[in-house]
């Protein structure tokens, strides 16, 4: 509470704090940027070219990598015993969605949670793998594609969107017929 007159100093004082406070209150209320995590048991280097897809896939859709979306990476370096904690550890950031390539990163990610949705890419039937309960109503957190079903990407682009919030289209630069259709 004031008492007296107001001076020169009080109000500049004033002034000056709330167009400090101002900022830091409206950049605290804006939503936070979505995290994907992507796992994978290999190195960069060997998925680099999948990786490129990956986020042109995302951008088309307007997701661009440090703008609107968040990755984060995690690779077991070829040594599969080191999955889990790394899948344990994307659960721990509270990834909106997890990405995942190959059978065992999709099971060690499937092994972390049973919240976070996992979309995989795996080259044999995940059904027969016991990924999925079927094609068609994967069940709990998990979906995905294998590579040999081109028919199923629009499926899967369709889950990924839908847990993003906005349309997305995952594809490879170096294969462009496996572009799969573009969502509105």
């Amino acid at each position: 509470m004031l008492r007296g007159p107001i001076t020169r100093r009080y109000f500049v004082s004033c002034l000056g704090g709330a167009a400090v406070g101002w900022p830091l209150a409206a950049r605290a209320q804006q939503p936070a940027m979505p995290v994907i995590g992507f796992l994978s048991s290999t190195t960069p280097d060997t998925f680099a070219d999948r990786l490129r897809g990956f986020r042109q896939g995302l951008k088309e859709t307007g997701f661009v990598e440090g703008e609107n979306v968040a990755i984060v990476y995690r690779f077991a370096e070829n040594q599969d015993d080191r999955l889990p904690a790394l899948a344990a550890e994307l659960v721990s950031r509270h990834v909106a969605v997890i990405a995942t390539a190959g059978l065992p990163p999709t099971l060690a990610a499937k092994a972390a949670t049973t919240t976070i949705p996992i979309v995989f890419l795996v080259g044999d039937d995940p059904v027969r793998l016991g990924i999925v309960t079927s094609f068609s109503r994967p069940g709990r957190n998990m979906t995905g594609i294998n590579i040999f079903t081109s028919e199923r990407q629009s499926g899967w682009n369709s889950c990924v969107s839908w847990y993003l919030g906005l349309p997305a289209s995952l594809c490879s630069p170096i294969r462009p017929m496996s572009r799969p259709p573009r969502l509105n």
